[in-house]
């Protein structure tokens, strides 16, 4: 099992890839994740290519970006954090006065002190982003703006894994690849992913059901990928989730699908049982790729996975976005929950209590020989598992219904199991 350290260390590798809609920076955070999972496939998308009401955008690159006084000051340096530049920012090599100049600074007024993430994907324009801070104390005069990019024909890169299972029916797992220098809102789903994908071949080598990692840019790849994928994944997946923001320590977010009530709505809704400050969104809350998955027409059974949502968390979108909010705890309790879907789907999800009426637990040593008025015990968990598997209620299901969580259903099912008073059927869906 990949320890939340390895996770962190992935995202500090791949910290200073200029990560956008296309360009050399996602294709290397793309390449960074194949060198992980080897078994990851590269697709690659001409700019102009129609996939359904868009159009995959030019292909942009950025290399440097500054601001320089006539002095010789420099500011919004790109070269020492790559949120200075505006993404999709026009290249520029010109000079203009402050006044000129203060029209294409972008700020974060209300949090003076950091940079903000902003960008321009489909309207032309340049910029650059400071602090609210640093750019009341930019100094009157002469300005030399530079930004080395290109923006032309080219192309939009994104990956899929697919591990194959006795069944074709598939849990699909989604995260994207195209903020620039961010922890939460970026990195962390990549590497949730990946940490998935080991944990899953390493554990299950001859998986039941399939299991199918999408890692694309936010949007523009999660339509393109459906385009081209759209009946398989309407006749395959069962089971989907979006993996967005889920390295901090403060909360467990479940965005609903559009219509709720789907098996992955169950699983996370299980899964995060007894967790501490378990935050539940409306669909009407969403704001990333399960809008795409779920949106009408596509109607996957897909819900959103967060630790503090995105939108929610004071540092979203801004250069405090880093190390301090994304931790090694807080990666590893993202792990947990999906971990427990996923062993949920492999050891059986569908428990049959092999006896009629009550089995006698107390003869198997699973429940107390004395009884007393006012007298509980752990038993009666067990009990009431026992008391709705019918081979009709999924683990989901059952953990719900008795709001236990899914980590402790999965440890009373091998007791059970193991007792010989289960069956479990893996694949009833």
């Amino acid at each position: 099992m990949v320890e939340g350290k390895q996770m962190i260390q992935w995202m500090k590798d791949m910290w200073l890839y200029p990560r956008s809609l296309t360009g050399y920076g996602t294709r290397k955070t793309l390449e960074y994740l194949k060198d992980i999972n080897p078994e990851l496939n590269i697709h690659s998308f001409k700019s102009g290519l129609k996939v359904f009401d868009w159009e995959i955008p030019d292909e942009w690159n950025i290399y440097d970006a500054y601001i320089e006084h006539e002095s010789g000051q420099k500011f919004a340096e790109f070269s020492k954090n790559n949120l200075h530049i505006l993404g999709y920012s026009n290249a520029c090599n010109m000079e203009v006065t402050l006044s000129e100049l203060l029209p294409h600074i972008y700020t974060q007024p209300d949090q003076p002190d950091v940079i903000p993430y902003v960008t321009s994907y489909y309207e032309d324009r340049w910029g650059f982003c400071m602090s609210e801070n640093d750019k009341q104390k930019l100094p009157d005069g002469k300005y030399r703006v530079i930004i080395d990019a290109t923006k032309g024909a080219g192309s939009l890169e994104l990956a899929d894994l697919i591990i194959n299972g006795q069944s074709n029916k598939e849990i699909f797992f989604s995260t994207y690849v195209c903020h620039p220098s961010m922890a939460n809102n970026e990195l962390s789903g990549p590497v949730l992913a990946s940490a998935l994908i080991q944990y899953i071949k390493t554990e299950y080598p001859n998986p039941q059901y399939t299991y199918r990692f999408v890692f694309a840019p936010e949007t523009i790849g999660s339509i393109t990928y459906l385009s081209k994928h759209i009946q398989t994944l309407k006749e395959s997946v069962i089971c989907g989730f979006n993996l967005s923001c889920v390295g901090d320590e403060r909360a467990y977010s479940h965005i609903e699908s559009r219509m709720g009530g789907t098996l992955a709505d169950s699983a996370l809704q299980a899964a995060m049982i007894g967790l501490d400050n378990i935050k539940k969104y409306s669909f009407l809350d969403r704001g990333s790729d399960e809008r795409q998955y779920c949106a009408p027409g596509v109607d996957l059974p897909f819900c959103g996975f967060c630790r503090t949502k995105y939108e929610v968390f004071t540092e979203y979108h801004t250069s405090a976005d880093n190390f301090d909010v994304v931790t090694s705890k807080g990666l590893e309790g993202s792990f947990g929950v999906m971990k427990s879907i996923i062993d949920s789907f492999e050891i059986g999800l569908f428990p049959m209590v092999n006896v009629i009426c009550e089995p006698q637990l107390g003869k198997r040593e699973l429940r107390p020989t004395i009884s007393q008025k006012g007298y509980s015990h752990d038993a009666n968990i067990r009990a009431d598992l026992i008391a709705y598997a019918d081979g009709k209620h999924s683990l989901f299901d059952i953990s719900n219904k008795i709001n236990k969580s899914l980590e402790l259903m999965l440890s009373e099912v091998k007791i059970l199991k193991d007792n010989k008073l289960l069956n479990l059927y893996k694949n009833k869906i």
